[in-house]
């Protein structure tokens, strides 16, 4: 079946320890959420099994994770009641701190999830350092708290441009790694992977076995019925780009990156939040949001066919506003260059229009306070920038969108 031949592939690229003709142990799922909810559901049945082995309640399990994960783990969390502990953020610091985590880890907990590729700012989360933290506190503790890392956006991307990385089944503790394939797998939506270190560490309990499509079908997912068509996509992508091809493409990401970063950086006007190793994004954010804010440069840029989200970072860094433009396989150089462009001529549109704004209220004021029968009330700060936020809306809304790229 392609399905358990892209399983295979998958594992082998992320050092599952397999013999040369050993089958490795995983599923195809629609996205990585399914994924996850699988992956979380094996490791709260290894802890129920191992907690009742001992004698010991089972009704509180816990999962640790930081505060930038994705909502899917929330999901994971309520719908099959385990509780989630967050690691909170802190500004300059968007990722799960390793030793907090470390710090959160008691006798309930299920595993420990570790990101590789932040939805927020790309930035991959420190595994290796987990693993050995955790595998200090698992011999004085006596437990056996293992790792999970959601490979969501990094998956494709780490064993290609940053092999010597240690972040997947190399490490000990990480017990199965979750991945997209309609992100930088490059296969169209609906579509993900998990795969588990060993046979061992999916429940058998878990697993499903059918015959009646004419022979015994083990099945562990959600939802029985599917499309093939994004499993057939997966797998002609791998046999057709191989790993040079997948390499090729991934370095290409990763330049044009740079590009659009080091342009970011000439205009002074932006701090960069992303880092240079980790998914080909960039994340930035204004120096100066006293005039402006990142909500308004993202809905200005949608006249030159930009959708550039803006959002604030989790607890406790939300009040950080961060815009962030993904790097996908069809963004050149070109579009790099074009956007950042188009950035400089959103800025200087702002700025006029704040300059105009600031201007008429000023002359306003001065007009007031030659006249002796008015009297005059200064407007605070926050009415000044009020005026000049309403100014801009009606000043975007009078503009014609020429559609998205």
């Amino acid at each position: 079946m392609n399905k358990n031949r892209c399983v295979n592939m998958i594992a082998r690229l992320f050092n599952a320890p397999l013999e040369e003709a050993e089958a490795a142990v995983g599923v195809g799922t629609v996205g990585s959420s399914e994924a996850i909810m699988l992956a979380g559901l094996a490791f709260k049945r290894r802890w129920q099994n191992k907690m009742r082995a001992e004698g010991k309640p089972c009704d509180k399990p816990n999962i640790v994770t930081g505060a930038n994960v994705q909502v899917c783990w929330e999901k994971f969390a309520r719908y099959f009641e385990v509780e989630l502990k967050e690691v909170k953020l802190s500004e300059g610091y968007y990722v799960m701190d390793p030793e907090k985590a470390v710090e959160m880890v008691d006798e309930n907990t299920i595993c420990v999830a570790a990101i590789l590729g932040s939805t927020l700012n790309g930035e991959f989360e420190d595994v290796k350092l987990l693993n050995d933290l955790l595998v200090e506190k698992n011999k004085e503790t006596g437990w056996d708290t293992p790792i999970h890392v959601d490979a969501a956006s990094g998956g494709f991307i780490a064993p290609f441009i940053y092999p010597e990385l240690e972040w997947d089944f190399r490490l000990p503790l990480v017990k199965s790694i979750n991945v997209s394939g309609h992100k930088y797998g490059l296969v169209y939506a609906g579509i993900g992977w998990v795969i588990w270190r060993t046979k061992e560490d999916l429940p058998e309990e878990l697993i499903f076995h059918i015959n009646y499509l004419g022979a015994d079908q083990p099945t562990f997912t959600l939802n029985f019925s599917k499309g093939s068509s994004q499993i057939i996509a997966q797998y002609y992508q791998l046999i057709r780009l191989g790993f040079e091809g997948y390499r090729n493409i991934m370095e290409n990401c990763n330049e044009n990156m740079i590009v659009l970063k080091e342009g970011l950086e000439k205009t002074g006007r932006f701090n960069i939040i992303s880092k240079d190793i980790g998914v080909p994004l960039v994340a930035f954010s204004l120096k100066d949001n006293t005039q402006h804010n990142e909500f308004e440069i993202s809905d200005s840029l949608r006249r030159f066919g930009w959708i550039v989200p803006a959002y604030t970072m989790p607890p406790n860094a939300q009040h950080v506003t961060v815009l962030r433009v993904v790097i996908r396989e069809d963004f050149s150089r070109t579009l790099a260059e074009r956007l950042v462009n188009d950035i400089e001529k959103v800025m200087h549109e702002l700025d006029a229009l704040t300059a105009r704004v600031t201007s008429k209220i000023l002359i306003t004021e001065e007009k007031k306070e030659n006249d002796v029968n008015v009297t005059v009330v200064k407007k605070t700060e926050l009415e000044t920038q009020r005026e000049i936020t309403d100014a801009w809306k009606k000043f975007v809304k009078a503009r014609k969108t020429q559609g998205v790229c």
